[in-house]
Order: structure tokens, then C-alpha cells, then sequence
């Protein structure tokens, strides 16, 4: 098999719920069914739905490798890949932008998954700069429970209550911890 000349980076963008994984996936399996190599890869923090799947909140999975940062993936890329997923990306360290850049500069297709916002609707971990340096960005809205509108913020829940602006950033969680909310229903109480 010949390898790509050039390769590229997508990032699939939003809040949560917004079908992110489920995306991501979808776009794997496509690449499955073009009998393209496909490694995925998750931040080892993210035990939630299975240590060695990516799960969409909906119950799509896709075999994946937990590493503790992002380096790590450099080492296990297998010669004969092509399409590099990586799900959660807020989770990484920085260096997740330069990973991805190396691998797509060896002319693969880096898939991205990850939240743009954080509970403070503030940007998110190395999400923006990935967003800078990917030549396709898709971001997904999900649905505000309050208003059921359109919804690009994800809300954090204490007890029922709106997390506090000094709440802890990361808290690897799903519905029992978060909603989608609209910019209007969005609260970050100080």
C-alpha cells in the first residue's frame, strides 16, 4: 500500500452532548469500510463508558488506547496506518496540537473529537489551538434542557445547582454531572 502524500487534521468541536463521538466514530468506521488502518486513541483519565473503547453517550464504541499523554501515541502508531483517531482531546497536555501536526505532516488523517468550551463557557485545554492549526473544523450543537433550543455550552451541575466559577475545571463525568444549555440558560455563578 502506498502511503498518502499529505495528510490532514479535522476537528469535530461542541458541547457536550452534541454528538462529538458519535461523529468521530462514524467517520472511522467510513474509513474502515475504505480499508484505511485505523489507530483511536482516548486520554487514560477517561474511564467512563470502558478503559479500551471511545462510547458516544449514545452507545456507539470504537476500540481505542488509553495514554496518559499525548506523546505517547507517537510510540504505538503502527507503520501501516492511515487514520488516527483521537476522542477527548481537551484532556491532553499541549502537546497534542504538535502530535497531531507530526502525524499528519507523515501524510495521515487525524481525527479529533473534543469539548471548545469548559463549564465557564471559557476555551478548553489545547482544543483552540488544534482548531487553529486543523484544516476542517465541524462544530456540533446539541439541545439546551432548558429552553430546547440550540445549545453550545455545557453546563455543570452540583446537588441540582450550577457548578461555581471556582469549581475544579476537569471532572471526568456524564448526565449525573452535565446538561447542554443555550447561551442564555448558561450560569457560572462567582
Amino acid at each position: 500500500m502506498t502511503p498518502h502524500t499529505h495528510g490532514w487534521i479535522e476537528v469535530v468541536t461542541g458541547s457536550m452532548f452534541s454528538g462529538k463521538t458519535d461523529e468521530l466514530i462514524r467517520r472511522l468506521r467510513r474509513a474502515v469500510i475504505a480499508r484505511k488502518h485505523v489507530q483511536v486513541f482516548k486520554p487514560a483519565i477517561d474511564v467512563r463508558y470502558g478503559v479500551e473503547k471511545v462510547t458516544s453517550h449514545a452507545g456507539a464504541e470504537f476500540d481505542a488506547v488509553p495514554v496518559q499523554k499525548a506523546g505517547d501515541i507517537l510510540g504505538v502508531i503502527d507503520p501501516e496506518t492511515r487514520v488516527v483517531g483521537v476522542d477527548e482531546a481537551q484532556f491532553f497536555d499541549e502537546n497534542i496540537v504538535q502530535v497531531t501536526a507530526e502525524l499528519a505532516q507523515k501524510g495521515l488523517r487525524v481525527i479529533v473529537a473534543g469539548l471548545d468550551t469548559d463549564f465557564r463557557g471559557e476555551p478548553f485545554g489545547p482544543i483552540p489551538a488544534l482548531l487553529a492549526k486543523a484544516e476542517k473544523v465541524d462544530k456540533l450543537q446539541a439541545i439546551c434542557m432548558v429552553c430546547g433550543e440550540p445549545a453550545c455550552r455545557t453546563q455543570r451541575l452540583v446537588n441540582g445547582k450550577p457548578a461555581r466559577y471556582d469549581d475544579p475545571v476537569v471532572i471526568v463525568g456524564a448526565s449525573e454531572l452535565y446538561e447542554a444549555r443555550c447561551r442564555e440558560h448558561h450560569e457560572v455563578p462567582v
